[in-house]
């Protein structure tokens, strides 16, 4: 048992690599949704330079830093912040039950976006590379 805890405990940072990679390409999804309508356009009209262009662009350019590893922290923080904003402003007034408001992913994306802060990008990020982690 130890010795698979200790093999486990070794790929700890390339699991955490494939989480944050996968976190960012969903997370981008948002944001070409809103921005490129792609793959479909949102089920609203997204004007420029509204609440929800701004936080488009952010799901865009922000999961696409967070796809790369690059400036992780920072803009891990931001995005938290982006998507607890996005709970309590578009989500929480809805119902109080976030699997009745749809607000069950933005809840998530905060959290998780939340331990990179804390954890960093893993070892296969443009950060790590770079010499900053």
């Amino acid at each position: 048992m130890t010795k698979m805890i200790a093999v486990l405990n070794n790929q700890s940072p390339r699991v955490l690599s494939i989480l944050r990679i996968m976190t960012g390409l969903l997370f981008m999804a948002h944001g070409t949704q809103k921005i490129l309508n792609f793959p479909a356009p949102p089920e609203w009209e997204v004007a420029t330079f509204s609440m929800p262009w701004f936080a488009g662009m952010m799901e865009l350019f922000g999961g696409a830093l967070i796809v790369l590893g690059l400036f992780t922290r920072p803009v891990a923080f931001l995005l938290s912040g982006l998507m607890a904003s996005a709970y309590f402003i578009a989500h929480a007034p809805q119902n109080f039950y976030p699997i009745l408001n749809a607000g069950d992913a933005a809840i998530l994306y905060c959290f998780i976006f939340l331990y990179f802060v804390f954890s960093g990008p893993g070892r296969w990020s443009l950060d790590a590379k770079m010499g900053r982690e």
